[in-house]
C-alpha cells in the first residue's frame, strides 16, 4: 500500500494538503457518456486493497464506493454525453469530463494528480502514467467514476436489453455487436465509433 501514498506524501512535504485525484471511465464503449471523477481524500485516509477499478471485483467497488464517499474531503463528478463525443472526439470530451470533475469538487485545490491525461488548468498538475494503480486519489476516483458509469448502463440496459449493456458495460463484445447489427442503434450510442457508424441511419426509438 505504501507506493500508493508516494505522490501524496511528497505534495503534503511541501506543505500542500487539497489534493485531488483525477480519473475517467468510458473513453473506448460504443454508448454513453464519458464519466470522469474528481476526489479530495484526508491525509489519514487508508482504505486496504484499493487500487485501479478494473482491477475490483463489482462487489468490492461498490463497498469502497461507499467507504470514498463517506470518507472524502470533496468529490466531483463531471460527465460528458455521447453527443459531445460525436462533435469533439473522445479525447477533447475526456479533458472537458475531467475539468468538469475538478470544478464540481467545489474547493480550491492545492494541487490536482491525473491519470495519464495532461490538463491546462489553473490548478498544478501531476501527470501519472497508469496513475490509478500509482496514487490512493486516483484510484479512489477510478472507483467513483467506473461505479457512476456503470449504474447509467444499467438504467440504458433496463431500456433495451437486447444490448447486453449491464454484463459488457457499453464495450464492443460480440453480443453487444450483433445486436447492433439486428436491431440498430439507440440515440445513445456513439455514431462516430465503429461498427455504431455503419449503423447511423437505422435509430431506435
Amino acid at each position: 500500500m505504501e507506493d500508493l501514498y508516494k505522490y501524496e506524501k511528497e505534495l503534503y512535504k511541501k506543505g500542500l494538503s487539497l489534493i485531488g485525484g483525477v480519473d475517467e471511465v468510458g473513453r473506448g464503449p460504443l454508448i454513453g457518456s464519458v464519466v470522469a471523477a474528481c476526489v479530495v481524500l484526508p491525509k489519514d485516509f487508508v482504505l486496504e486493497g484499493l487500487t485501479d477499478s478494473k482491477k475490483l471485483s463489482e462487489k468490492k467497488r461498490d463497498l469502497f464506493y461507499d467507504i470514498i464517499k463517506e470518507s472524502a474531503i470533496a468529490i466531483g463528478v463531471g460527465i460528458v454525453d455521447e453527443k459531445k463525443i460525436d462533435e469533439i472526439n473522445i479525447y477533447e470530451a475526456t479533458k472537458i469530463a475531467m475539468k468538469e470533475a475538478i470544478k464540481n469538487t467545489n474547493i480550491k485545490l492545492d494541487h490536482v494528480l491525473i491519470d495519464a491525461m495532461p490538463l491546462d488548468i489553473d490548478i498544478p498538475t501531476t501527470s501519472i502514467i497508469k496513475g490509478d494503480a500509482k496514487s490512493i486519489s486516483i484510484a479512489a476516483a477510478s472507483v467513483i467514476a467506473k461505479v457512476t458509469r456503470d449504474k447509467m448502463m444499467y438504467e440504458l440496459d433496463e431500456k433495451y436489453p437486447m444490448y447486453d449493456l449491464k454484463n459488457n458495460k457499453g464495450y464492443g463484445t460480440k453480443k453487444h455487436i450483433e445486436a447492433i447489427k439486428k436491431y440498430g442503434i439507440t440515440r445513445y450510442h456513439r455514431i462516430t465509433f465503429k461498427p455504431v457508424s455503419y449503423y447511423k441511419d437505422k435509430i431506435l426509438n
